[in-house]
Parts: structure tokens; sequence; C-alpha cells
């Protein structure tokens, strides 16, 4: 065996450096190439086929390799927490003041803007339920969505920016909008 390994060597190890980019891990995985080799040299059918059987003994270990390795970084004792941004901050604040704001649409469309807006559901989902049509539900889906838009903005000054909505601030008349009126 140590014969027919010293005649391949060189071209193994040109192989795994090619396939790893490392020749300390070449070295390492060609070592245990030599290792599978020489224990398993019985199974060769053939030593015409050696440079063959080799080579797919290093693919496999190869892979083996790979295999083994992490494909995660490991997170650090140091790693700080990101501030969230602004812009994700109005979205979150302005989708809880949106809330009382499909209150205020009329019965017909606040259904349908509840379940496809709020709970996402499919419109013909929305349909079924409401014992709709689905051309129905579209048209008061579109409806509802133009009459929240002009209570949006009858109650908010929405500032928009290149990320989406930067800031918005409650018009003075609508700021108490949604509180109940027993608290």
């Amino acid at each position: 065996m140590l014969a027919e390994w010293s005649t391949h060597k060189e071209k193994l190890r040109r192989y795994v450096i090619k396939q790893t980019g490392d020749p300390d891990v070449a070295d390492d995985i060609l070592q245990d190439v030599y290792i599978k080799a020489s224990q398993n040299i019985e199974q060769l059918a053939s030593r015409e086929k050696i440079q063959n059987w080799l080579y797919r003994i290093t693919y496999n270990t190869i892979m083996d390799f790979y295999r083994s390795q992490p494909n995660y970084e490991p997170l650090t004792d140091d790693v700080v927490d990101e501030p969230i941004p602004s812009e994700v901050i109005n979205l979150q604040s302005m989708a809880k003041c949106l809330r009382p704001m499909f209150d205020c649409l009329p019965e017909k469309y606040r259904q349908v803007m509840v379940l496809s807006e709020l709970e996402e559901l499919p419109q013909q989902v929305v349909a079924q339920q409401l014992g709709l049509s689905l051309s129905a539900t579209k048209s008061r889906i579109q409806r509802g969505r133009v009459k929240l838009k002009g209570i949006v903005t009858d109650c908010c000054n929405v500032e928009a920016g290149a990320g989406g909505i930067v800031d918005y601030y409650p018009n003075p008349q609508c700021m108490d909008f949604g509180k109940n009126d027993d608290q």
C-alpha cells in the first residue's frame, strides 16, 4: 500500500487543496484518506483501479470534513443588541393606532377589511365565511381600503420617506381616537 500511496499522494494533495483551499486541512484529510485506504485495502478488487479508488475515498473524506463543520457562526458574548430603527417603531405604533380606525368603517366594509387585512385571510376564504361572491368581496375590500385611507388621512399626518413611513402625528381632534368613553 505504501508504494501506491507514494505514487498518488501529491496528485491527491493538489486535488484536496483545490477543493478546500487550505493546505493544512488538505494534509489532515490526506492523513484520514491514508488510514481509510490502508484499513480497507482488501476491498479493492484490482490493483489497477487503485487511483480511482483513492480518489473516491478522498472525495468522501472531503465531504465528511464539510459535513462535520458547523454551518453557522457561533454567537459571541459581546454581541450588542442593535437598536430597532425608528421606521419600525413608527410602523408598530401606527399599526396599534389603525385598529380602532377599522371600527369606524361601515359594517359591510369592516367585516371584510378585518378578515382580509388584519387576519390576513385570502379573499376567497373571506367570501366563503361571509357568504359573498368573490367579486363582491373584492369590491368591498377595495372600497373599505379607500374609506380607511380617508379616515387615516383625516386623523393622522403621515410623513413618508424612501423606507416607508418615517413618522406620523395624530391630528389634535383625533388624540383620543380609539379610546373607550368609559375610561
